[in-house]
């Protein structure tokens, strides 16, 4: 045909170098989704790890010694709030590597803001299971 014919203005070496470059790029957009993915799985195992905590200490709040139950509900949430400051370590780096190209970029104080603000949750959480008992402050008596 005679369409096929005619010569184009970029030659078919730089279109396929163009469409290269355009297939890199969305692999770079798709790998900070993953990221954004991954950051949220670190932060919801968490969650979990605070909750396990959470349910140890309920169900051996009446444990013989006190302190037993108190102390495996605080290893679980400071797991937790390790997962939880791991996590922002990891995703603020590979933000951090990674540029963007058609989506938004994540911003990494928000991030940040999120992970420190589990931490912080956790260590008043663990300061209530050590401070208060039956709703009071101090020593039950």
């Amino acid at each position: 045909m005679a369409q096929d014919d005619q010569p184009e203005s970029k030659s078919d070496a730089d279109k396929s170098t163009e469409w290269a470059e355009f297939r890199t790029d969305l692999a770079e957009d798709r790998t900070i989704q993953a990221t954004e993915r991954t950051f949220a799985g670190w932060l919801r195992t968490a969650f979990a790890a605070i909750g396990v905590g959470i349910a140890f200490h309920v169900v051996f709040g009446e444990f013989d010694p006190p302190w037993l139950g108190q102390a495996i509900a605080s290893l679980f949430i400071i797991l937790g709030m390790s997962v939880a400051f791991t996590a922002e370590k990891r995703a603020s780096r590979s933000f951090e590597r990674l540029s963007t190209h058609e989506i938004d970029r994540p911003n990494i104080p928000n991030i940040r803001w999120m992970s420190w603000s589990i931490i912080a949750g956790s260590l008043a959480l663990i300061a209530g299971i050590w401070i208060l008992n039956d709703g009071r402050i101090g020593q039950i008596g």
